[in-house]
């Protein structure tokens, strides 16, 4: 019977190992899987390459991780913001090296992971210094830069609901990179609020289908001040 539910954090992230690229779902802070950033944290791996669309907020979730002195690259496209502090001061002291990617391309790496492809030329990025050192070319009098896939050895991301097969729905913008994240890693865990019985999906819904996901396990909601629950 397959059965993808772990019973907590702890055990859908044994065996994370030092040195592993893991990919961090998220957009800023919408659909970040801070249960799971923390359980990572607690598991302790080292000599990480973390892949996320940002490099943290505040002094929680990926910012605390990165704190640990723990992550030795990270690829994001979007590192500094008001509340970086902690990414700005590792940066600056040579403590993290940093590969900046622009958004749609760090997608389509992804994807492209998932999907089997080798390489892809793309517009984006040609005559700026993140070209230097690339391959290049003219298509149809267009110029394009040679980007090349970015492999996960574990995805971690968050989901709004999972079955036991692994079948995910996601919630409005908390979806952005989990779905190519979870494509593009050799293991996916998710982390869920609502734990479904099989069949409880219409199939046409399912966003990431459970041949994606190696593990799931349930959170509880995070209740805001206003009254409401983060996304």
């Amino acid at each position: 019977m397959i059965d993808k539910i772990a019973a907590s954090v702890a055990d859908a992230l044994a065996g994370v190992a030092d040195g592993s690229t893991v990919l961090i779902g998220g957009f800023g802070t919408a659909g970040i899987p801070n249960e799971l950033i923390d359980g990572l944290i607690a598991q302790g791996a080292k000599d990480l390459t973390v892949v996320n669309n940002n490099a943290g907020n505040g002094d929680t979730g990926l910012a605390a991780l990165l704190k640990t002195g723990r992550v030795r690259k990270i690829v994001c496209s979007f590192p500094r913001q008001a509340d970086s502090q902690v990414f700005d001061a590792l940066y600056r002291s040579g403590k993290l090296e940093l590969e900046l990617v622009p958004q749609g391309n760090l997608a389509e790496r992804i994807r492209a992971a998932g999907a089997g492809i080798g390489a892809f030329f793309t517009p984006t990025g040609f005559g700026t210094e993140l070209a230097i050192g690339k391959e290049t070319r003219e298509i149809g009098g267009r110029h394009y830069v040679l980007e090349y896939p970015i492999y996960g050895d574990v995805a971690l991301i968050r989901a709004e609901r999972g079955d036991r097969w692994g079948n995910l729905l996601f919630r409005k913008a908390a979806r952005n990179f989990g779905p190519v994240m979870a494509m593009g890693a050799k293991r996916t865990i998710a982390s869920v609020h609502e734990i479904a019985d099989l069949g409880d999906f219409d199939p046409e819904t399912v966003v990431t289908p459970g041949i994606f996901v190696s593990k799931i396990v349930k959170i509880e909601r995070v209740a805001t001040e206003g009254g409401g629950f983060k996304a």
